[in-house]
């Protein structure tokens, strides 16, 4: 299976890349980014692009692949509302839409989050712009598009956010955070088991396109 992965450098990124690299069944990965993923490893390649709403011009790059893990996402705290939209729906669209029509084939695997509004309706924004988000992603003519809403994410092997005191609390709690994963798989799962799903998901298929975290678990 050959993927696409959106997000690479950020926390849930770094841990689906991880696990494209060390799956056998993962033959390539191409990395989407505006920065470097500083990984050597020779399944792995890279495109450098900053404009995130036109792929014009590494279009001819971005055909046959069999996967996209995408993995890109910003925090709504303390953030202007119509900048997440922007980041949270507008470049999403974009490169899927890009994707659905060089890639007619393709499972498009989607990282949201707990909580998001699918009626597009409710009074949380964050949830009605994620909720819009893949309403219509799941609208687009791909072979088939999953929604992954995993609630807490534990970071494994060696995974960190780009947030030095997120780092921090992540240290400190982790011996609570793997209780919960096995204690509380409904509200807490890990990079691993998430990047895990994820490919699972893209090359067998779920009876579902909408996962909690006890489905990420499940796989």
């Amino acid at each position: 299976m050959k993927v696409i992965l959106f997000g690479a450098t950020g926390m849930v990124g770094q841990g689906v890349l991880r696990e494209c690299l060390v799956d056998a069944g993962v033959t390539e990965v191409l990395s989407v980014g505006r920065g470097p993923t500083g990984v050597q490893n020779a399944k792995l390649h890279e495109i450098l692009h900053d404009d995130f709403t036109n792929f014009s011009k590494i279009e001819s790059r971005l055909a046959g692949y069999d996967a996209c893990l995408f993995c890109l996402g910003v925090s709504s705290i303390g953030m202007d509302p119509e900048r997440y939209r922007h980041l949270t729906y507008d470049v999403t669209m974009a490169a899927a839409k890009t994707l659905a029509r060089l890639n007619p084939g393709m499972v498009f695997t989607y990282v949201t989050g707990k909580g998001t509004d699918s009626t597009e309706q409710g009074s949380l924004r964050w949830a009605r712009v994620k909720g819009k988000t893949e309403n219509d992603l799941l609208k687009l003519p791909f072979k088939a598009a999953y929604m992954f809403r995993p609630s807490g994410i534990q970071p494994l092997h060696g995974v960190r956010s780009k947030t030095g005191w997120i780092n921090v609390v992540y240290a400190l709690t982790a011996p609570l955070l793997s209780w919960m994963v096995r204690a509380v798989p409904t509200q807490m799962t890990t990079s691993e088991q998430l990047g895990r799903a994820m490919i699972k998901v893209a090359r067998d298929g779920y009876p579902k396109p909408i996962l909690e975290s006890a489905d990420i678990n499940a796989i």
